[in-house]
Order: C-alpha cells, then structure tokens, then sequence
C-alpha cells in the first residue's frame, strides 16, 4: 500500500499525490474508500479532494461508484519528451513491423525495474497479450525487458537478480543465476527471447534499440512460437537501426 503522510503540515499537493499514487497496474479502479485507505486520508479529505479531480478530468467516476485515471491525465502523459520524441520516430517503423508479421510490436524503455512499453501494435491475427501502451511489466520475465536489464547499470541488475523474481507461468525464469547466464547470452547474440514466461501461448524475441552505444529503448515481437526467430532478428534490426538513426542528433 502507498505510503504517504497525511499528518500536520502536509500540504495539499502532497494530499493530491497521494490520491493519484494509489493507482497502479493492480488497481486501476478503485472506490473513494480504498482511496482513503490507500492513500492514508481521512474519507471526507478523500472525497474532497477526489470530487475535485474528478471535475478536472484527471479521474473519471465510473458506472459501478469506482474510480480510475481519467483522460486529462493521459493526454498529459502524452507531452512527455519519452513518448513525444521516441514513440512519435518509432511509430512508422513499428508499424511495418506489424504489416510484414502481422503480430504484436512493442517498444519499451526501462523505467526503474520495469519496461515501460510506449506503444504496441496488434490485430485481430496477433497473439493476445497482457502489455499495452503504458503498461509497465518486470524486466525478467518480458523479451523488451530482458534486452533492457542486460543493458541496463549494474546496480539495477543486482536489484532485480537480488529480489525475488515472481514467476507468471510454470515457464518463468525465476532463478537469478539462470537468469544472469540468460543476461550474459543477450549481450553477446544482440537479441533475447522468451518462451511463454508472461503469458501461455505467447513467445517474444527482442533486441536493443541504441543510440550512441547507449540502449535507450527496446523493440520486440510478440510469436505464438520461436521457429521463425531466424527471419525476425533481421527485421528487428532493420528497424531498431532506422529508429535510432532518426534519433540521433544532426
């Protein structure tokens, strides 16, 4: 649960803050009172203060009494250097990703612990899966995100390889040093896979999209299986390369 400081003093920045972070991809809808509790308000202060929010659009009451991000909130999201810049240049490539393999594209950048995935293209033949723009995943247990924590500091991937990896599927990797072996494997071959560690029935290959020997984001495909690996990592590359050309500077 958030953790926040409603006590003398705080003010009500602090308060509305405290009110958005108690949203997250576990609870996305919520009622005024597990807001109150959540957010360690008394319920009138919740009300308020929610009543407000819900008046400028950056919460939306729904149907059943519950609560959850509203549109205003997205809109701004959307402002952000990382996704104006990034997802705007990778778009036309992601998108001729999806025309050539009709499955699923994912860009992702590393956002602590996690893949932040900026934007996904599917359809109707695409394998389904549990990502979508702005979700966030852990690192281990995505192909976006594993290609993201063997790139990433040192430090991250000693935070993650020392906390216990949650496993999703029989198939997730959840034993640090089978992982760190798999880490080692991604920075040598230039690619990861996963093979159904987030969702049965979906497998992922991965690469890093790079900029100045710097790994600023990463591009995946999202299979029912792994036998056209050979053909994909090409096509990958291809984009990746193309994406981080109109990135760089000058």
């Amino acid at each position: 649960m958030p953790r926040t400081n409603a006590g003398p003093g705080v003010t009500v920045t602090s308060r509305v803050l405290s009110v958005l972070g108690c949203f997250d991809a576990e609870h996305t809808s919520l009622t005024l009172t597990e807001i109150a509790l959540r957010a360690e308000l008394t319920l009138p202060t919740a009300h308020r203060l929610v009543g407000e929010l819900a008046a400028w659009g950056a919460l939306r009451r729904e149907r059943h009494g519950g609560y959850v991000i509203g549109r205003r909130l997205w809109d701004l999201g959307l402002l952000a250097p990382v996704q104006t810049d990034l997802r705007d240049v990778a778009s036309p490539f992601l998108q001729d990703l999806y025309g050539a393999t009709l499955a699923t594209v994912h860009l992702a950048v590393r956002d602590g612990v996690n893949a932040l995935y900026l934007d996904r293209v599917s359809g109707h033949a695409s394998v389904p899966v549990v990502s979508k723009a702005g979700s966030r995943l852990p690192l281990h247990s995505t192909g976006v995100g594993k290609v993201l924590l063997a790139h990433a500091p040192a430090a991250v991937r000693h935070e993650v390889l020392a906390a216990p990896l949650e496993r999703f599927t029989p198939y997730t990797i959840a034993q640090p040093s089978r992982l760190a072996r798999q880490l080692e494997h991604i920075t040598q071959d230039g690619y990861a896979t996963t093979t159904e560690e987030m969702t049965l029935g979906a497998c992922s290959i991965a690469i890093p999209v790079s900029v100045n020997g710097h790994t600023v984001a990463s591009l995946g495909i999202v299979v029912p299986h792994l036998r056209a690996c050979a053909r994909l990592v090409p096509a990958l590359q291809v984009a990746a390369q193309g994406i981080a050309r109109n990135l760089s500077p000058g």
